[in-house]
């Protein structure tokens, strides 16, 4: 028998929360705005599709993270849909905002800065943004996308990343 740990979440108890988010498994995304000072990058794992008609996509970002003003401000973004052999690129962006600067990117039609390699990607104008507690809501107009035909999906499950497995 497994153990099951129930309550009810407030101020005390934000950690068991989180491992309770945690225990859903997503794929890993990097947005990315361009800014005067170079690029600014931050992973989200709270990446959804939300319509084709229009093609909407939405993520969401702390508030209180530093490198949050320049998604706020931002009028377009670029959200990249990681592939498993970006995991290093993964972590680097979760610890560093800036990490991309001076890596010489390419910049989408729209300014924003374009990373190689992902899965999918998906050049967006701000639809909308909707208060979320202690996240904003980024709701992305998809104006262009693209995709590989081939590679593994980064996952994110219980506070680690790595690549699913299939069932054959």
């Amino acid at each position: 028998m497994t153990s099951e740990t129930e309550f009810t979440p407030n101020g005390e108890n934000t950690r068991l929360l989180r491992d309770a988010f945690g225990r859903f498994a997503t794929g890993v995304t990097v947005v990315t705005v361009g800014h005067a000072d170079g690029p600014v990058a931050i992973t989200a794992n709270s990446f959804s599709s939300v319509s084709l008609n229009p093609p909407l996509v939405l993520w969401s970002a702390h508030r209180a993270a530093r490198r949050f003003p320049y998604f706020e401000a931002a009028e377009h973004f670029v959200v990249h849909v990681l592939a498993s052999t970006q995991q290093e690129l993964c972590w680097k962006v979760a610890g560093d905002a800036y990490c991309l600067r001076g890596q010489g990117m390419r910049e989408s039609a729209l300014g924003a800065p374009v990373l190689d390699g992902a899965l999918a990607r998906f050049e967006c104008r701000r639809y909308a943004a909707y208060d979320g507690g202690d996240h904003v809501i980024f709701v992305g107009e998809v104006l262009q996308a693209s995709l590989r035909e081939e590679g593994q999906a980064l996952a994110f499950f219980n506070g680690d990343a790595g690549t699913f497995a299939r069932d054959t």
